[in-house]
Formats: C-alpha cells, structure tokens, sequence
C-alpha cells in the first residue's frame, strides 16, 4: 500500500539505516519499519489473545483495572477513560510494562510505573504473549537507537551505553470502536508522545493521521511493518533538529480496530541534558551563536514523563504523584 511516509529496512546497512533515519526525522518523525525480525505469529497470537481480552463483559475486563495497578501503572481502562488534552478518547485499553518483582529495589522505593503487570485470569495467555513481545520489540528499539546515535554523528553505542542502558518500557493495548456516523470525536486526539522512541503494530482498519510538514497524511497499515516515530525527548535532545511530530486516530472502518504501541523511553532516573556535536543546533540545524541549546530539558525523564501521565489519567493522579 502506496504511503507518504517512507518505509526503513533495519536490516540493511547501518549507514544506510542512518541516513534514512535523518531524512525521516528532519521531516515528519515518522517512518516505517521493516526487517525487524520480529515474528509475524508473535503478533498473530497477541492480536488474537488481545480480542479476546476485548470482547469480555465490561465487569470482567474491570477485575484488572488501572486503580488496581498502584503505582506500577498498570491494568485495563474502559472507553473514555483516558484523556487527551482534557478530551476523553473514544477508545479503551490495556497498560503493560517490564514486570518487576516485588523485592526488586524500584518496587521496593515505591517508585511510580515500576511494578508488576495485571494479566486478566480469563485470557491466560496474555500473560506470556506480552512479556515476550516486550522483550523482542525491546530488541528492536534498541537496534533503532543505535541507527539514530549514527545518523547524530555519535558512536552507535551511546544510546545503548547511557539513556536506554537500563530503559523505561510502557506498552499498550488498544481498541478502538468503531467511530459512529457523523461523530466528530477521536479515538485518541492530536498529541506527540513523550520519550525517545515508538514502535506501533496496528491491525489493517487504519486511521492513524500524521501532522507532517504538508498537513495531514494517512498511515495505513503495511503488512509486516512497524510504524516508528520519536517522541518528546528525542526532540528534546537534539534542541528541535529531529521532530515529535503531533498524530490522532479516528476509527471509520467501521470494525473493531486493535494497535499495540510500545514505548521505548530513557532511563526513568536519567537527566536528560543536550546532545553533543550536531544536536547543539537550532531547528534549521544551523548552531547557536554561543553554542547552547535552549530546549534542553534539565531534569530527570522520570519527572518530565509523570507531569504528562498525571493528566491522563486524573483521577489516578495521587497514585504516582
């Protein structure tokens, strides 16, 4: 299917990669992304397991709740439940992230968005489908960041060695209805995502939009791809030269629309200071002229990405905060 965003083999050179890496996120922030290397029934499977979770009564699906989930973050909300710039999303969904144990020393400091992850009892096998695909989407970010520190003129490993060495991971679910006739709300509104990088499976319905630099585009689903666009951070980091790009959903297909997007984040105790090199520029890539970057953020990400969640879900804001 004919797309106006470009489409990215991971598997080839990593000059290659890098270089379209740039293109793409100079632009719009978003690009497709092929030669993963991530199984095509991982997928299956999830998908499957993930309309079943779905098609429960609202009673059952609410045994794993987000109130339920503490400070880890985690479970299921009904439709409405989460916000958009002050707007409910006409969508419902399910939180994940790493599952930690109760003795680890993050869990045991109380510290936000660090715990275990709530499995629904009806739908076992969520319970090792999600672990596993945490862990191979993981993979895959990693190898993407490694293209970017390229594309940043820096070693390829300074990603991996630094922000991501020990990476703060949110995946979720989400279904959204189908949006009625003449409805003008969003399954999820215009917004930018707020860490380094996303990487969105999204069934064949579509219906996500991208705000690129020729207005509003399509990003219907490629087969065997994976949708990829940076996020606040990112943006943060190189002072403007790579864009967080504003995207939203509508589901008009008239189905049940599934997408799975997994956020791949700094370390949540990390400072996020600016980037050496090339990322001391302006948004037109020219430097400063006293060589500093304005936007720099100067805190830690863990206290930039509670300040966003809290109003996602405000009625669970003293969970984390």
């Amino acid at each position: 299917m004919d797309s106006a965003l470009p489409i990215i083999d991971l598997s080839a050179d990593r000059a290659g990669v890098a270089a379209g890496i740039q293109d793409a996120c100079r632009d719009s922030g978003f690009f497709y992304l092929t030669g993963h290397g991530v199984p095509a029934d991982l997928l299956k499977s999830l998908d499957a397991a993930a309309r079943q979770f779905f098609a429960l009564p609202e009673d059952a699906k609410m045994e794993i709740a987000m109130a339920r989930g503490g400070r880890a973050w985690r479970g299921f909300f009904p439709v409405g439940g989460e916000l958009t710039s002050g707007r409910p999303d006409l969508k419902e969904g399910l939180y994940f992230g790493l599952d930690l144990p109760d003795d680890d020393p993050r869990v045991r400091a109380g510290l936000p968005l660090h715990g275990s992850s709530l499995y629904p009892r009806q739908v076992p096998a969520l319970a090792e489908l999600v672990p596993a695909y945490v862990a191979a989407l993981t993979g895959v970010a990693q190898d993407v960041m490694r293209a970017v520190a390229v594309s940043l003129d820096l070693p390829d490993d300074y990603f991996a060695s630094g922000y991501t060495a020990d990476p703060t991971v949110l995946f979720r679910i989400f279904h959204y209805p189908p949006s009625p006739s003449g409805d003008d709300g969003w399954g999820v509104g215009e917004h930018t995502d707020y860490g380094l990088l996303t990487l969105l499976a999204q069934d064949e319905n579509g219906g996500l939009q991208v705000h690129t630099p020729r207005g509003w585009v399509d990003a219907p689903p490629i087969p065997g791809t994976f949708v990829c666009n940076i996020g606040d951070m990112l943006d943060r980091l190189t002072g403007g030269y790579y864009r967080s790009t504003p995207h939203r959903v509508r589901n008009v297909s008239g189905n049940e629309r599934l997408s799975f997007p997994f956020f791949f984040d700094p370390d949540f105790s990390a400072a996020v200071p600016p980037l050496p090199g090339r990322a001391r520029t302006d948004a037109d890539g020219r430097p400063r002229w006293d060589g500093q970057d304005l936007r720099a953020f100067t805190g830690t990400y863990g206290e930039y990405l509670l300040g966003k969640v809290g109003k996602v879900f405000p009625q669970l804001r003293g969970e984390v905060l």
